[in-house]
């Protein structure tokens, strides 16, 4: 991307001054090493100077990142920051740690073979879902390939509202990405949707738990019986992925009795984000395979050069384990009933914040929060001296980062904001949110005539 002068001036190495830093030939380095450091106390000054112009991360309402843990796991982390989680020759117990957490996710989620479960940690979701994807893939080759059948034109089945990963992996791998559009009020992939884009080429369907868009669950149990009647009527047998990053440390603690994890057969593998509900700072995510048998061994690769064989799977190599050591840290210190409480808790913030937002007037509800603690809401149509553009724009200047942005295919004529209620997000904060919001849209509300192009030019569309 091509700089302008001003930004080329502004990119050059800067002077510090004599009150930053008395050595006149110290700089700091905006494009180039400088000649001379400027010390260690001095360079964290300097730094955490610069990054008080950052929003602050317990008012960004867009992201499903965990920006609150308690600071004695802050501290185990820092304590451990050093140790690779890829050598597990040498940190043996970082190792055990990891094998707790994939064992401990696998009952959670209900997988058979859950004692000695087939998974492990990523840095995210979108590294978690890569490898299931792959696993999908060949899989599918395997098959294809055993009944004398083509493998050069894979599909995956998908709603229109999956995360961006998903078409990375599609784009990465060579996969046909069947992304099914959105429909009238239905905002996610459902069962008959979902079966009417799959054939033989079909590598898996992937079903949402927790759609980033609206915060809502996309039926699983559905989804699957329908493609038990395909393979009953066609012969075509098409496995299933869920993506849990969010919801899958949700719905087992809100909503023990919905069936959307192993005890359907059909699902082989779920990914879920130890960041977002999992309530770790980022990065780490989790892979899950249903038994042994749905991670074809040739994904898995030997390495002895660390000492020791150790059998890997993954897109990275070296990583901190710290994250993973916070995941078994707030396994241990909160346990299935901590795990509960803080659900329930979020979920009654983010119930309140949506019936208080629809009885402000001018909104309606998208989605209310009785799923995931996110919701979505947007203008009434009647509304044309605003747009919610506006609204997240005004939010901004008090810190809130409550984003708006439109649906994609078939529905990008609706424009929503959403709200993500976190770990860290109370009522106390949430009336502040409130009390902010109606000051603003009682503002807007009074205008006579639209706000000028040159105002929302300012606002862009989220994109998560």
């Amino acid at each position: 991307m091509a700089l302008t002068a001003r930004q080329k001036q502004r990119r050059h190495n800067r002077p510090l001054t004599f009150a930053t830093h008395p050595d006149s030939d110290a700089e700091l380095p905006i494009d180039s090493l400088a000649d001379n450091g400027v010390g260690l106390e001095t360079a964290y000054e300097l730094i955490s100077s610069e990054l008080l112009l950052d929003g602050q991360a317990r008012l960004n309402l867009a992201t499903f990142v965990t920006t609150w843990m308690p600071t004695i796991a802050a501290r185990l982390m820092a304590e451990t920051a050093d140790k690779n989680m890829i050598d597990k020759d040498e940190y043996p117990q970082t190792a055990e740690i990891e094998a707790r957490c994939v064992n401990i996710l696998a009952d959670l989620w209900n997988s058979p073979e859950h004692d000695s479960a087939t998974g492990c940690s990523t840095t995210g979701s979108s590294e978690a879902a890569m490898l299931a994807g792959m696993a999908l893939k060949w899989r599918w080759r395997d098959r294809m390939r055993a009944a004398g059948k083509p493998t050069d034109r894979p599909n995956l089945v998908m709603g229109a509202n999956v995360q961006v990963c998903w078409e990375k992996f599609c784009r990465y791998w060579e996969v046909e990405p069947r992304l099914v559009p959105m429909e009238g009020e239905t905002f996610h992939l459902t069962a008959d949707r979902a079966v009417a884009h799959c054939d033989e080429n079909t590598i898996g369907v992937v079903a949402i738990l927790g759609s980033t868009f609206d915060g809502s669950y996309e039926p699983v149990k559905e989804i699957a019986d329908a493609l038990d009647a395909l393979e009953a009527e066609r012969g075509i047998s098409v496995p299933m992925h869920v993506d849990a990053a969010s919801g899958g440390f949700v719905a087992p603690f809100l909503a023990p009795d919905l069936e959307w994890d192993f005890r359907i057969k059909r699902v082989q593998s779920i990914n879920a984000s130890g960041h977002k509900y999992g309530l770790v700072y980022p990065g780490v995510g989790w892979a899950i395979w249903r038994d042994e048998a749905a991670l074809p061994r040739e994904l898995v690769f030997d390495v002895n050069y660390l000492g020791g064989h150790m059998p890997t799977f993954s897109l990275n190599f070296s990583r901190p384990g710290s994250e993973v050591i916070a995941q078994y840290f707030m396994f241990m210190a909160l346990g299935r009933a901590g795990y509960t409480a803080m659900m329930q808790e979020l979920h009654e913030v983010a119930s309140y914040i949506s019936k208080s937002v629809s009885e402000m007037g001018p909104y309606r509800l998208i989605s209310d929060g009785a799923q995931l603690p996110v919701f979505a809401f947007a203008l009434d149509p009647s509304i044309t001296n605003y747009t919610v553009f506006d609204i997240s724009d005004r939010l901004r200047q008090r810190g809130w980062l409550v984003p708006a942005y439109t649906f994609p295919a078939n529905r990008e004529d609706l424009s929503v904001l959403r709200i993500v209620v976190r770990a860290g997000m109370h009522l106390e904060m949430a009336d502040q949110l409130l009390e902010f919001l109606g000051e603003n849209t009682k503002d807007l509300q009074a205008l006579t005539t639209p706000l000028p192009d040159q105002v929302r030019s300012k606002a862009k569309a989220f994109a998560h």
